[in-house]
């Protein structure tokens, strides 16, 4: 007698280990693929991962809460893992230090630039203003960026699909961007992606350097800060 392929999906899909070796497995072949390119930008892994699991979600029928149920695990260890960005930080402190007033006035450019440019295109479209709450944050690290949206009366599913695509696409493009324009300084580089791609170019950075790496997570951890605080005031303007 044989077993029914539904019937075993279905008890399967009812456990929060398969939705977690699942998401382990995507990210993993997302990786080997990175790895084959030589670490080109293009082929990023958190890209492939979400492609490959958002196809299998699809293909399956099965809802992201029931998902979710086992992909939080990974979720929860995005705090760890990004208090763990402290320690490149800490090895360049010294460096820090003397390049204060630089990474200041970069942090509040880049900020604003984020906010403001987010904000005018959207309203060049005409979108609603609780689709302008939802992009105003996009440049920052999910957590801090979904209750910043919900402060401004955004939407935080809109928010956290902007804020993994910003990400995404920070991570691709920085790369031959920055060697485009001929910019060499791995502070600057560092400061300028974690700032506007937040935690997935960071991590992009660390893969291409580790100086850039630290700059890129002090980029990220201020620029968190700064819109928390720019945001509101710039949302006034588009009201």
């Amino acid at each position: 007698m044989r077993a029914d392929p539904a019937l075993i999906w279905a008890y399967l899909t009812q456990g929060p280990l398969l939705w977690l070796v699942a998401t382990l497995t995507a990210y993993a072949l997302g990786d080997a693929c990175f790895r084959a390119t030589g670490r080109q930008s293009w082929a990023n892994p958190v890209l492939i991962a979400v492609a490959l699991l958002g196809g299998l979600l699809i293909g399956t029928g099965t809802d992201y809460s029931t998902y979710f149920q086992g992909a939080q695990f990974v979720h929860f260890m995005l705090g760890p893992a990004t208090v763990c960005l402290a320690i490149p930080m800490a090895d360049n402190l010294p460096r820090m230090r003397r390049a204060v007033l630089p990474i200041a006035a970069g942090l509040v450019a880049g900020s604003l630039v984020a906010v403001v440019s987010a904000l005018a295109i959207a309203r060049g479209f005409g979108l609603p203003q609780d689709a302008l709450a939802s992009l105003a944050p996009k440049s920052t690290t999910a957590p801090v960026a979904i209750g910043i949206s919900e402060r401004l009366g955004g939407l935080p599913t809109v928010t956290a699909m902007l804020v993994l695509m910003t990400g995404v696409f920070g991570a691709i493009v920085v790369t031959p961007l920055f060697n485009l324009l001929g910019l060499r300084d791995w502070r600057a580089r560092g400061l300028a992606v974690g700032t506007a791609a937040h935690g997935i170019g960071t991590a992009r950075a660390l893969q291409v350097n580790p100086t850039a790496g630290a700059f890129a997570g002090i980029g990220m951890g201020l620029n968190a800060v700064l819109t928390a605080l720019i945001a509101p005031l710039v949302m006034r303007l588009f009201e």
